[in-house]
Formats: structure tokens, sequence, C-alpha cells
């Protein structure tokens, strides 16, 4: 398995470089550190006095890796869930914040598992998903990716301005669909035409 550290500089390599798309509610971006987090981080990288979109500019890899480490692995405690389950949940942490959480813990309590949805890893949560994992570790991970994937597809249903990041121009699976199905064992990935289905409602 790789390292946070690693794991990291895959999710920095993923989001790619400045983007400062209208429709992102998220916001400016650079390696997927948004103008919000630097705000709310009191970032203040160019030194002069206010955080915005210069500080975003000036992001660097290297930053990008230490602030998703830090503030998207550490605190949240990340670390305290089952291995294989880390770099899914570490790479929507990232993308989603704590809603990251909230879909395991909805997840585990469908599963049957004493679970509060709070977006907070505690000891329920650990507890739960430690228990879920003994009895198939891998069929967790899938499952969680599944859960995440249904997510996405939520949000496009939900919002016509963010079809675009989960389905393509040409009609494909977006990134955020391929970016799910990163996470997931192969035999559960979505046939193009069982994406066609899930999305044909959206015009």
């Amino acid at each position: 398995m790789p390292s946070v550290q690693q794991i990291a500089e895959e999710i920095v390599a993923r989001e790619g470089g400045f983007v400062n798309d209208p429709d992102d509610p998220g916001g400016a971006t650079k390696h997927g550190v948004t103008i919000h987090t630097l705000r709310r981080l009191n970032l203040d990288l160019t030194g002069d006095g206010q955080v915005g979109l210069d500080d975003v500019q000036a992001i660097s890899q290297e930053q990008a890796v230490e602030i998703f480490v830090s503030h998207y692995f550490t605190a949240p405690k990340i670390s305290s869930l089952p291995k294989l389950l880390q770099p899914s949940v570490f790479d929507m942490y990232v993308n989603a914040g704590s809603n990251a959480v909230k879909i395991l813990q909805r997840l585990l309590r469908d599963m049957g598992y004493e679970a509060t949805v709070d977006g907070v890893i505690g000891p329920q949560t650990i507890k739960a998903s430690r228990l879920a994992a003994d009895v198939g570790e891998q069929a967790l991970k899938d499952a969680y990716g599944v859960a995440r994937r249904n997510y996405y597809f939520r949000l496009a249903d939900r919002r016509a301005a963010s079809r675009k990041y989960a389905r393509t121009r040409a009609g494909g699976k977006g990134g955020w669909i391929r970016r799910a199905e990163e996470f997931l064992s192969p035999r559960y990935h979505l046939s193009e035409q069982d994406f066609q289905k899930r999305v044909a409602s959206w015009g």
C-alpha cells in the first residue's frame, strides 16, 4: 500500500494546475487546494496581508501535499480507518470535506452497524468500520467506492451546472466518475451502456 505522502502526491497530480471555474462551488483551485481552504487556514502565501487569488496561484505542489496530509488526513483521523479504505476516503475528503466521512457513516449504518452521520471520525465510526472490515475489507472498500460514485451522481442530478464534472462533452464518464472508479475493483466499474442509462435523464 502506498504511503500517505504518495497518496497525497497522487491527489495533487490528479487535481492539476490553477482553475477558476465559476460553476465550481469550491472556487478558485490549484493542485486541489481551494481559495476557501486557504482562507480557512489563513495561509497568506504572498505576504500581502490578505488571502486571495494570488495566493491560490502561488501554491506549490509541495505545499499542496503538506496541506492535504496535515489537514485532510491527519486532522480528520483517517489513519484510524481500515488500511484499504484510507486512500479513497482521503481522496474524497480532499474533494468533498467531511461529506467523505458522512458517506462512510451512511454506508456503515445501512450495513447494520451503529454509526451517527456527523462527518466526524470518532470511536463509533472507527469501531463500525473495523467491524465491517473484519467481515471483508476489500468488500468495504468497493462498497465505499460505489457509494462515493452515487454521491457524485446525486449531486449532478440536483445541479445541472455540476453535470460537466460527471459527464464529458462527448458523453462519456466525467472526472468525478472516473475518480471514484479509480478506487473500485474493475468489476464494479460502470459499463458505457450502464453509464448512459444512468445519465439519460440529464438530456
